[in-house]
């Protein structure tokens, strides 16, 4: 950074902000940092008082601020998003529509670490809506070498997409309320009508609620009823703990051709199952789901209805984030629940 003649800085960097006074009507801005002076500027500068100037030269193999950042938040974005102007060095990327926002995060780690650049993102596997913010590409210096904008470019384009918005599909889904005491009338159902609900919220196309009692052969025969009307994804719910009547798991294991899992490292949900008939996911729903607002059907649900392969060694991980703190008010997904 060098004081320079307003005369001498044409085709350079501002180096700070340059506010204009106009008594009784205007005070503010009038030059940002980082805007590369015009010749037509010099007059408006020395009418306000500004003769000499900090700048930093725009030489040879030096990319502005802006440009980078626009070159960055281009090689890194999907088509399903959009790209805001560059201000300050910095782009917003927004989603362009509702669906899963998803990163490498190794990569995203790799880019990060080249310096002066840098590419913030939201968590992986957030449920975004259509313009949101997802991420945003900002460069540190008002100018920055080309070559490290290049190295940036390349590792982008070795790993595209780094980051993507997965659209959501209206996938049929089926909801299967086991327990013998909803089945026979003892006590009323009200986990159907919420498991229906959160089917549309997410954006599935929820099938007929139907009951079974705690008897595998039953419960095998309303799954696949609800796989011979088309379902691509059968929520079960209840009977998903230990004790001696719940048999929904063995019910779902009898059916299923690939069983993921029957556990996961999430709380609410951790009794959770995930299964596979074929290409229709199977999805054990712990009674969590009915009494607290957020639980892993909240997590998974939404991924599976991206068409997402749902694999043992991605949802071990979520471990890390899997911890619902129940808070009074809850503000899921802007939340690291899941993530």
């Amino acid at each position: 950074m060098k004081s320079v003649k307003v005369e001498d800085a044409v085709g350079m960097v501002l180096a700070h902000d340059l506010t204009k006074i106009v008594p009784d009507s205007f005070k503010g801005v009038a030059f940002k940092k980082g805007y590369i002076i015009r010749e037509e500027d010099i007059e408006e500068l020395k009418n306000m008082g500004k003769y000499h100037v900090f700048v930093v030269s725009l030489t040879e193999g030096d990319v502005h601020e802006n440009e980078a950042a626009e070159r960055i938040a281009a090689a890194a974005a999907s088509p399903g998003m959009v790209l805001c102007g560059a201000k300050e060095g910095k782009v917003n990327i927004k989603a362009a529509k509702r669906g899963i926002f998803k990163v490498n995060r190794a990569v995203l780690d790799e880019l990060n670490q080249l310096g002066n650049a840098v590419l913030v993102t939201l968590h992986d596997n957030t449920l975004v809506e259509e313009g949101r913010i997802v991420a945003a590409a900002k460069i540190i210096p008002l100018t920055i070498e080309e070559e490290i904008i290049k190295r940036a470019e390349t590792i982008l384009a070795l790993n595209k997409p780094l980051i993507d918005i997965k659209p959501i599909y209206c996938l049929k889904t089926g909801i299967l309320v086991t327990g013998s005491e909803v089945f026979h009338g003892r006590i009323q159902d009200k986990f159907g009508v919420q498991l229906k609900d959160k089917v549309s919220y997410y954006g599935g196309e929820p099938m007929e609620i139907r009951y079974a009692p705690d008897d595998i052969d039953i419960i095998c025969a309303e799954i696949n009823g609800f796989i011979e009307k088309g379902a691509q994804v059968v929520l079960i719910s209840g009977g998903m703990a230990v004790d001696a009547d719940d048999v929904t798991p063995k019910s779902i294991e009898r059916i299923a051709s690939t069983v993921v899992t029957y556990g996961l490292p999430v709380l609410p949900g951790a009794m959770c199952m995930l299964a596979y008939a074929g290409e229709v996911l199977l999805m054990g729903v712990p009674a969590c789901a009915m009494f607290s607002k957020t639980t892993i059907l909240d997590i998974l649900y939404p991924r599976a209805l991206t068409k997402e392969l749902l694999k043992k060694e991605d949802l071990s991980m979520l471990g890390h984030g899997g911890l619902c703190l129940q808070c009074e008010i809850c503000h899921y997904p802007v939340c690291p629940f899941g993530k």
